[in-house]
């Protein structure tokens, strides 16, 4: 008798454990670029009305956590993913108007212009969600916006090689020559650029520097440290997964293009919040992240260069 009380005190308490995570899941696919992937490939129909219908959705959501005791918990979620959108708008917006452009340049200018301004735009919509978290009443040890334990183990990942005592001093370095030892392979594959473009794309490495180091931070900070902030305490190791995947699924128009691309950057996603999670701060995401955007930025530069021009 007293077993069946128990399991059903348990099955209790799972459930709504279940819901919420069945509805970060949903809420979180809904409000990514996956619907409008859908609507492009496979259905070539007008995404212009995604953007109200997707607040319009989160506004019903968070009225609805007022009256809905269960999914009180996923508010903070909801509002974040609200602030993403709205932050973003009004930074495109921005970018747009006369006196940025002639600040920063357009999008379609030659590579440090057009990519200043891109970096420029990003900072701003990081602003603005620092801004959105700390309304909530987030510390930032809250959205990991805190250098963090360096030096703190890794859970273990056996598939991966990683073992209970690994600190994250000596991962984190490894991780970050990896990826982008493997990110360098994929693009000189993919490119093969000549070696004297990229001798002359070397001229750029101050930029190249300078924008990922700005990607890395704006990156980290509003498709990561707000997702995590948001959904950890809620829903524990189950947001590293959440994060990972939005994360992933913004990058299908990336290079590399479509589901490769979305698998690759989801997977490097969950190495990211893993680290943010485990170390309880902002330092090894970036700096792998960092690394990885140095050799991707170094490409794009040497694109930009016209052979014997």
């Amino acid at each position: 008798m007293h077993h069946t009380s128990a399991s059903t005190l348990n099955l209790a308490h799972a459930k709504p454990e279940i819901r919420l995570t069945a509805a970060a899941w949903i809420f979180m696919l809904l409000c990514s670029l996956l619907p409008t992937i859908l609507l492009l490939e496979i259905f070539h129909a007008s995404t212009d009305w995604l953007l109200p219908a997707r607040l319009g959705l989160l506004g019903a959501a968070l009225a609805l956590s007022l009256v809905v005791k269960w999914i009180r918990p996923l508010r903070g979620f909801f509002f974040i993913l609200i602030a993403i959108m709205l932050t973003e708008l009004l930074m495109n917006w921005v970018s747009a108007q006369p006196f940025w452009v002639s600040i920063f340049g357009r999008p379609d200018a030659p590579f440090v212009q057009s990519m200043f301004s891109a970096q420029m735009t990003r900072l701003g919509v990081s602003i603005l969600m620092i801004a959105a978290m700390v309304a909530l009443g987030w510390t930032r040890q809250r959205f990991y916006l805190a250098r963090g334990d360096l030096r703190a183990p890794a859970e273990p990942v056996a598939w991966l090689g990683i073992n209970a005592s690994e600190p994250w001093t000596r991962l984190g370095r490894n991780l970050g020559l990896a990826i982008t030892g493997g990110t360098l392979l994929f693009l000189f594959l993919a490119g093969r650029p000549s070696a004297g473009v990229l001798l002359q794309s070397l001229a750029y490495i101050p930029a190249v520097l300078l924008f990922a180091t700005l990607n890395a931070f704006n990156e980290e900070l509003t498709y990561r440290s707000s997702l995590l902030g948001a959904l950890q305490p809620v829903l524990g190791r189950q947001s590293i997964w959440i994060a990972a995947l939005f994360f992933g699924i913004g990058h299908f128009y990336g290079v590399p293009y479509g589901i490769v691309g979305v698998l690759m950057a989801s997977f490097l996603g969950w190495l990211l919040g893993k680290a943010m999670v485990e170390t309880r701060g902002f330092f090894w995401s970036w700096f792998i992240h960092f690394l990885q955007d140095v050799a991707i930025f170094w490409f794009m530069a040497a694109g930009s260069i016209t052979p014997g021009g």
